[in-house]
């Protein structure tokens, strides 16, 4: 399908920073083919009016676990073992393999509706996010959490995930990682299992690491290390590692990350709601890491909306550190789009000849964009998410005007109210 998105408002990448200007964009199949110029043989099979749309690059939610849509308001003003162990792990333990698929499908529903085109995940119930995805037309990076003790070459959570790998390896879209869970679930043992199975498999891995101060206290008591070393020890930076969260990171830690090559996702919102703190942010940006942005699973966020999480980015650090200078619009927009398509290895995140045709439009008529002075500045810090009417994954059209086409929105809220009252989460 060739698709022409005629005379829109696109913000396309400037060095480190954004030009935003009038173009015509051309779609040929699953990538963006030229700007400006039709390409050789191109023969639009739709064309589209950009022109009272603003056209940006997806958003990449760099860090969600999309099954958990289900838990949205359920573990709320806990500390953070207690929101983990004493909640979330429990409502885990009565669901079933299959409300994962409708909690994914749930997830990404708000996701497309908010303009995010990509996510990567970690999920606990294995197939169930990888067929939401297959289902759904968008696009991912999925994780099977894993978590031992031992070095165990018939692992069942592993023997899972390249399960996993193989039965969707025939969906572009989807691309796999592995995701040892978190320093205090994974013995170093365990951690070097996992490395030498993502050697042999050619994959990256996804882990929270030093999310809390719980987490930093108790590795020191009982390894004399930061989450960070503990994990660099046991072989894990040796491969692309995305680390989740990175709260508790001193300049020792900072630099360790820069040095392997480390992409840190922060989540402000979960860190935020937790009461973990505020991602060194700035800190690791001068120390030399590739930082992104993600969510979190809607028990500790309880939204998959990357807009929220790109205004807080670019506010929080201005307070923390009493700059306004301190994280620019155009640096919050390029950590949820190019950063995270660096980190996930992925040709996406930018509007580029050559890039996989993954955009979204937003309505240049919503009151919160008007007036529109900055674009890139008013994405940070005046769209909600609720602009976004046309969503485009991988060169299809997933949301036209607002209507979802790849995804029945009234059928999956019908399963997950079925679910939720099963498991005995919320209210209806």
């Amino acid at each position: 399908m060739d698709i022409l998105i005629r005379n829109t408002l696109a913000v396309l990448p400037d060095g480190d920073g954004h030009e935003v200007g009038r173009h015509d964009i051309y779609l040929q199949g699953n990538v963006i083919a030229d700007i400006d110029k039709a390409p050789e043989g191109f023969a639009a099979t739709e064309i589209i009016d950009g022109t009272r749309r603003l056209t940006i690059p997806g958003l990449v939610n760099a860090h969600t676990h999309t099954y958990m849509s289900l838990m949205r308001n359920a573990a709320d003003d806990l500390a953070f073992m207690d929101w983990l162990f004493g909640t979330v792990m429990p409502i885990e333990d009565r669901m079933e393999p299959e409300d994962a698929y409708w909690g994914s499908l749930l997830g990404q529903i708000e996701m497309i509706r908010s303009g995010t085109t990509c996510f990567n995940d970690m999920q606990m119930h294995v197939g169930q996010t990888t067929r939401a995805v297959a289902d759904s037309g968008m696009r991912a990076v999925i994780g099977r959490g894993l978590q031992g003790d031992a070095y165990d070459e018939n692992d069942r959570r592993i023997t899972e995930a390249l399960k996993d790998l193989r039965d969707y390896s025939d969906c572009d879209r989807l691309s796999f990682f592995l995701a040892p869970h978190a320093p205090y679930t994974c013995a170093p043992e365990y951690l070097r299992l996992v490395v030498d199975v993502a050697r042999r498999e050619g994959l990256g891995i996804h882990m929270h690491i030093a999310e809390s101060e719980t987490e930093t206290t108790d590795m020191w008591r009982d390894h004399h290390c930061t989450p960070v070393e503990y994990v660099r020890d046991a072989g894990v930076f040796e491969l692309p590692t995305i680390a989740a969260h990175c709260v508790r990171v001193n300049a020792s830690d900072r630099a360790i990350l820069a040095e392997n090559g480390v992409s840190v996702v922060t989540s402000p919102a979960s860190n935020m709601k937790l009461g973990n703190g505020f991602a060194p942010v700035p800190e690791l940006i001068e120390a030399g890491v590739n930082v992104c942005l993600g969510t979190d699973g809607a028990a500790s966020n309880n939204a998959q909306n990357m807009f929220r999480e790109l205004g807080l980015l670019a506010l929080i650090h201005k307070g923390t550190h009493d700059t306004p200078q301190c994280i620019s619009a155009d640096d919050a927009f390029r950590m949820a789009t190019r950063n995270a398509g660096k980190a996930l290895g992925l040709p996406i995140g930018a509007i580029e000849v050559g890039k996989k045709a993954d955009l979204a439009m937003l309505d240049l008529d919503s009151t919160s964009l008007t007036p529109l002075g900055n674009p890139v500045a008013a994405l940070a810090y005046s769209a909600n998410g609720s602009e976004v009417c046309t969503v485009i994954i991988d060169g299809r059209i997933v949301m036209r005007e607002r209507e979802l086409t790849t995804i029945d929105e009234e059928r999956v809220r019908h399963e997950v109210a079925r679910i939720c009252s099963r498991i005995r989460v919320g209210l209806a």
